[in-house]
């Protein structure tokens, strides 16, 4: 295993921001606060930041400098080789993330095109250009670029990954604040700023809101995933592990924060004048659903019909339908809606890079050289990405089983630790000598009680809520009609779990992990 490690604190934490910043920001946040209601949204997320978030990033980057290895050879060695089937469950999470991840990150690619050419400030608005580019062969093609490019990255080590995130995640955050101080302006962006901060108590009784909450706070910020996890293995030694692992989770979510403004008052501000120019040239509604069809039936504009357009249409394109109406409102629109999409294909390939890293060493860690194994992991997503290039529903799909995957991700982190002892490793990695701030045994109880309770919970209250809700269909894993119910979760992560813990044996022989750390 390679010893290289970033070459200052400033460098890990910018390439720590770079994994987790990005269209989990940007892309996802925006559509899943708007699928669930807005203000109560965030404050489930917000509970979870503190009671997920934190403890597992601390977690992972405590474990990445103890073990400097991938999560396979690291649940070996701190929990034993029992465990090593449970390591290989968070890499492949990991791996069926990336897969349609990259797809998004495919998408980023495809609109710096379309920006940069004029190709998309000459489209009649951004609905009919995203249902034409969905529906193309460019979905394929750019995933295939976006992972092939990471791929490149990652096979010139770390140091390539800490002179682009050095230079792209500057950008991307000055790109951001300025784009929130223009849209908070526009006409109508009150009105998304009350449906994002508006809170509806009433919808905290759901359980969906709690599981979407999390999985956003695990998705978007890495905890779970493994991916802090392998950064972690290239820090220094006189770095700050517990500060970093705390600065991390907080600067992440106050980016989604950002973004969510941005992307909500643009929303709200873009629709009314959309209405006006249909009048004259009804092709600027194709792609926008409800909106399109109740235009047609000459049904009267309402604040209803606005919120159901913006998060319950075509809801996986909401970035990429929305945010080219800004550019519109502003001079050299053009000039700032191709940096906009520079900016956001930075972020989700500096995200796709970690993603890709962590795959390859959990590879490399079975004892293949680091050039097969990064041209196998290539490989392998593309080849599984490929159905969520081709359809934006099974995408959808995918983002909604491997989500909730992550919370069991977490949950085996959380147990494999406890079995090493929190507090074992809080005084090895985490408050070490060079450490600013000291974190207390409250970690040790979180890890060992609070993080299972809650993923228990939440998981069993899941499936009470689908049964309740629809007792004859909700362990239905073909439903074409409910893409998001339980039963597709629990047949496609129960087959990977499975599958993984029958070949347990021969994923701890090849871990080099026989025996577990001291």
């Amino acid at each position: 295993m390679s010893q290289a490690r970033f070459g200052s604190r400033w460098a890990l934490m910018l390439a720590m921001l770079g994994m987790a910043v990005g269209t989990g920001n940007i892309w996802r946040f925006p559509r899943i606060a708007g699928k669930n209601g807005g203000g109560e949204f965030l404050v489930a997320w917000f509970v979870f930041l503190l009671l997920w978030s934190v403890p597992l990033i601390l977690l992972e980057f405590g474990l990445g400098r103890k073990t400097r290895a991938a999560p396979v050879r690291a649940f070996s060695r701190i929990a034993g080789p029992g465990w090593a089937w449970a390591g290989a469950f968070v890499v492949f999470v990991s791996v069926a993330i990336t897969s349609y991840y990259s797809v998004v990150a495919g998408w980023t690619a495809r609109y710096v095109v379309a920006s940069a050419s004029g190709e998309l400030s000459r489209s009649a608005s951004g609905a009919p250009f995203w249902a034409d580019f969905a529906n193309s062969a460019w979905p394929t093609v750019s995933h295939a670029v976006m992972i092939g490019l990471a791929a490149v990255v990652v096979g010139r080590g770390v140091g390539a990954i800490e002179k682009a995130s050095k230079i792209l995640m500057p950008t991307l955050l000055i790109l951001v604040a300025a784009l929130v101080a223009k849209a908070v302006t526009l006409p109508g962006a009150q009105a998304g700023l009350a449906f994002l901060f508006g809170i509806d108590w009433s919808g905290l009784t759901r359980a969906r809101v709690w599981i979407e909450a999390l999985t956003q706070n695990a998705w978007s910020s890495g905890a779970g995933a493994g991916w802090a996890l392998c950064y972690a293995a290239y820090q220094r030694e006189r770095d700050d592990t517990a500060l970093n692992g705390v600065l991390l989770p907080f600067a992440n979510n106050a980016v989604s924060i950002l973004a969510g403004i941005m992307v909500f008052c643009t929303a709200f501000a873009a629709v009314p004048p959309l209405l006006e120019r249909a009048a004259t040239d009804p092709e600027v509604l194709r792609g926008l659903g409800s909106l399109e069809r109740a235009v047609q039936a000459g049904a009267p504009f309402s604040e209803q019909l606005m919120q159901d357009t913006i998060f319950s249409e075509d809801n996986v394109g909401i970035t990429f339908v929305w945010m080219p109406e800004l550019f519109r409102t502003i001079p050299y629109g053009g000039f700032f809606m191709a940096l906009f999409f520079v900016a956001l294909a930075v972020a989700a390939f500096t995200s796709l890079i970690a993603m890709v890293e962590m795959a390859t060493r959990a590879v490399e860690d079975a004892g293949f050289p680091r050039r097969t194994a990064i041209r196998g992991v290539a490989a392998m997503m593309f080849l599984i990405g490929l159905p969520s290039a081709l359809s934006t529903t099974f995408l959808e799909n995918q983002d909604w089983v491997w989500g909730v995957a992550l919370i069991i991700s977490g949950l085996f982190f959380a147990l494999a630790v406890g079995r090493h002892g929190p507090a074992k490793l809080r005084a090895e990695a985490l408050n070490q000598k060079y450490s600013d701030i000291r974190i207390g045994r409250w970690w040790d109880l979180a890890i060992r009680y609070l993080l299972p309770c809650e993923a228990v919970v939440l998981l069993g209250w899941m499936l009470y809520q689908a049964w309740s809700d629809d007792p004859g269909g909700w362990l239905l894993p073909f439903d074409a009609g409910n893409p998001f119910n339980v039963g597709t979760v629990l047949f496609q992560v129960g087959i990977a779990a499975a599958l993984l813990f029958l070949f347990n044996r021969k994923l701890a022989a090849s871990s080099g992990a026989g025996a577990t750390s001291s």
